[in-house]
């Protein structure tokens, strides 16, 4: 080959940068199909197991079908006319207005035929009608339903869980710099309170601050009637918001605070932590690149889930608060055995779930050059 034919070191170069480009792309490609497909499998198990378990296997729907028989002999016995009837006649009424309903509802159907039909329409957010709850405004699409108690839930654990979320970040940078001192020694100590839930401490805020010295309300999102005035309404609501904030912090602070503190201190006693500082680096700087930076996949991920936690609420939490949100409405549907509800509260909260497991992985690459989209042994999960 002569000298002209080869290739030269800058095109060669230009080559190389391709074809590496080409092999990444093609790995996180295959990667992203594979995660997907598992995330959505997943999704599928999930939603099944759902209308299973809330169906009682079937159960419910032998309460449906009880319930329609019922309301038609109680048709027949208030109707003059259906009650002058023979009793065969009367009954052969009953019978047909039956199975004309159980046909309208899909009871005539096998239980695994109508949970397979079920499952396909909840998976395409088809989510139908609820069975019992109604909005505000008296609709029964299980849509409506959710987006009006939607606000509600995010408005309460959307702000709690970021006001949370930078302060328990903020202690815990704090404590892993006095390692030892009273107040590290204080956090370790009334850890074990998270332990219980933050309905429990729930109870003891309203009996304290709203039963005995009566200067906040026992519950609900703002005072009745409710104020007009926007400034006025939005006051209310953050007078309504103290006890369930603080008792989310009681019940969570501690915890996420020693957690971070450990990881943090974990990675302050590394090698490269020491040379920093013998390099002469500020307290700041260590700790912005040589401590928070590690502990970005971790902090992300806590972020990250909490925030999809904010989507569904707490049933007991929010009923204690007489709080109108999500968690309520899921909390009654179960009382109610309404089926429908249950299925779409899970359904958004699998996508939002899959969705975010399916991000992060590639905002760990992102922000931990260590981490490879698709690589040897996958992203993390």
């Amino acid at each position: 080959m002569s000298e002209e034919n080869q290739p030269q070191p800058a095109s060669l170069e230009r080559v190389l940068a391709r074809k590496r480009a080409a092999d990444t792309f093609k790995r996180v490609a295959r990667y992203s199909a594979v995660r997907l497909v598992t995330l959505f499998l997943t999704i599928v198990v999930a939603i099944f197991l759902t209308i299973v378990i809330a169906n009682m296997g079937g159960y419910v729907d032998e309460i449906r079908r009880g319930e329609i028989r019922e309301n038609f002999n109680q048709q027949a016995a208030m109707n003059p006319a259906i009650r002058n009837l023979s009793v065969e006649e009367r009954r052969q009424w009953v019978e047909e207005r039956v199975r004309i309903e159980e046909e309208r509802q899909g009871l005539n159907k096998p239980f695994m035929v109508r949970t397979i039909a079920y499952m396909s329409n909840a998976l395409t957010l088809n989510l139908g009608r609820s069975m019992h709850l109604t909005s505000d405004s008296g609709s029964r699409t299980v849509r409506l339903i959710l987006l009006e108690r939607l606000p509600s839930t995010l408005v309460l654990f959307g702000t709690a869980n970021i006001l949370l979320f930078f302060f328990d970040l903020y202690v815990a940078l704090y404590l892993s710099r006095r390692y030892g001192s009273f107040l590290d020694k204080l956090v370790i100590t009334l850890a074990p309170l998270n332990s219980a839930p933050g309905w429990f401490y729930g109870i003891f805020l309203i009996l304290i601050f709203a039963a005995i010295l009566k200067i906040l309300p026992f519950g609900g999102m703002v005072d009745t009637p409710p104020p007009s005035e926007p400034l006025r309404y939005a006051l209310s609501m953050m007078k309504h918001m103290i006890l369930p904030m603080l008792a989310l912090a009681l019940s969570s602070v501690f915890l996420a605070v020693y957690s971070q503190r450990t990881f943090f201190l974990i990675y302050s006693s590394e090698d490269y932590v020491e040379m920093a500082k013998a390099k002469g680096l500020t307290s700041r700087d260590i700790e912005r690149r040589y401590i928070l930076r590690p502990t970005l996949p971790t902090i992300i991920t806590n972020f990250a889930l909490g925030l999809i936690t904010v989507w569904t609420g707490a049933p007991i939490f929010e009923t204690i608060f007489q709080w109108p949100g999500l968690g309520r409405q899921l909390f009654e549907a179960i009382g109610l055995y309404d089926i429908p509800i249950i299925v779409g509260e899970t359904v958004i909260f699998s996508y939002l779930l899959a969705i975010t497991v399916f991000l992060l992985d590639f905002i760990y690459a992102l922000v931990d050059p260590r981490v490879k989209v698709g690589g040897q042994g996958g992203a993390p999960s």
